[in-house]
């Protein structure tokens, strides 16, 4: 398998933009009608999908252990959708349709080899982790919502109770459908740690034109079921802990993985101190700050910095969450944690690589796969 032609063949077929998803579900759901129903309504956020999917893949297709923790990852959550072995090999074959469709004169024996060698590795490893995940889980968990506390105008938390109890890492996040959006899944992180009652926070933000915010912000009242896929995603803390102190920075809900990651510093013997930067646009924006400030005044090791980028009347700190965090000090000793608005992240990132925190003391996730 040659990762380079690979790279080069989907530079190639990427650039047809949205036709590429288009061919490959057409071409699915004409030769396989019956996966039809395991699909919303609308496809476009399920194209999108697709792309961001085959994107990552390529990308790290030359990254193994990286590469094959989404995969497994990616396994197990189809679950949920009711994807069996059998429908790989279907996938897999309107999957290459597509490649050759858009790949034209470029496409050779050697360029169709190597795509059958890598959705074959892809589909071994996915199957084989649903396999494995089989024995141990549901597919789906049913939560029933407990209460429903709107925050401020565009954010509500849920707390919702899972049956049967589910097992996670604080900083991982599940994919939730909402009965009144059949089969429309976004992801949302956990926001506590595991607690002996098995309940979960979600922290849900209304997005323009999002089916499934919407849905869970204005539609959900408690006793309303919910269902929710497995926990997944690598944003939690380094086992065992680095003993480097904290750098967490969230973007508005971007909050929830890392107010999680609290939750279990707070349960340690020697807690590392920990810096927690919560921003947003403006001072209403800041939704859960009072429950910050609690900890905050609970926990001597921890020190919360709320900040605001477009509130003048604002008495803290203000400008972009980057800026506030760079002016803030050395961070190079710090294991960061970044969650939040995609722009958010990784110009944090960029600007904390760039002062001298080593890569691998930077830790990120960005599913692709939410709402915006």
């Amino acid at each position: 398998m040659d990762v380079a032609r690979l790279r080069e063949s989907f530079a190639h077929v990427a650039v047809h933009g949205d036709e590429l998803p288009l061919f490959f579900y057409s071409d699915l759901f004409l030769k396989h009608p019956e996966v039809r129903g395991m699909f919303p309504v609308s496809m476009a956020a399920q194209r999108s999908h697709l792309v961001d999917a085959l994107v990552k893949i390529v990308s790290q297709v030359d990254s193994v252990d990286d590469l094959t923790v989404f995969l497994e990852g990616l396994g197990r959550d189809h679950r949920k959708f009711g994807a069996v072995a059998g429908h790989y090999d279907a996938v897999g074959a309107s999957l290459l349709a597509t490649l050759e469709h858009f790949s034209g004169p470029a496409w050779t024996p050697e360029l169709a080899a190597d795509w059958k060698a890598a959705y074959a590795l892809i589909g071994s490893v996915m199957t084989a982790a649903a396999s494995a995940d089989e024995r141990l889980r549901p597919p789906w968990w049913r939560g029933t919502v407990v209460a429903h506390e709107a925050r401020s105008f565009d954010v509500s938390v849920l707390f919702v109770q899972p049956e049967p109890r589910m097992d996670y890492l604080p900083g991982q996040s599940v994919a939730i459908e909402s009965s009144s959006r059949p089969r429309l899944w976004r992801y949302y992180s956990i926001a506590n740690a595991p607690r002996q009652d098995g309940l979960l926070e979600f922290h849900i933000r209304l997005i323009d034109g999002g089916a499934v915010s919407m849905a869970l912000t204005s539609s959900t009242v408690a006793g309303t079921e919910l269902r929710l896929g497995p926990p997944v995603g690598v944003l939690t803390l380094s086992q065992p802990v680095s003993g480097r102190d904290l750098l967490l920075v969230a973007g508005s809900t971007g909050l929830a993985p890392l107010k999680a990651i609290l939750d279990q510093v707070a349960s340690l013997p020697r807690p590392p101190k920990v810096h927690l930067f919560f921003g947003a646009r403006t001072a209403d924006g800041l939704y859960d700050l009072e429950s910050l400030e609690k900890m905050g005044a609970q926990y001597s090791w921890l020190t919360i910095t709320p900040a605001v980028s477009a509130d003048p009347k604002f008495a803290g700190e203000t400008g972009s969450l980057p800026d506030v965090v760079a002016r803030h000090g050395d961070w190079s000793g710090h294991d960061a944690y970044l969650a939040g608005p995609t722009k958010m992240v990784r110009d944090a990132a960029a600007r904390l690589a760039s002062a001298g925190v080593p890569q691998d003391q930077i830790h990120i996730e960005d599913f692709g796969w939410s709402e915006p």
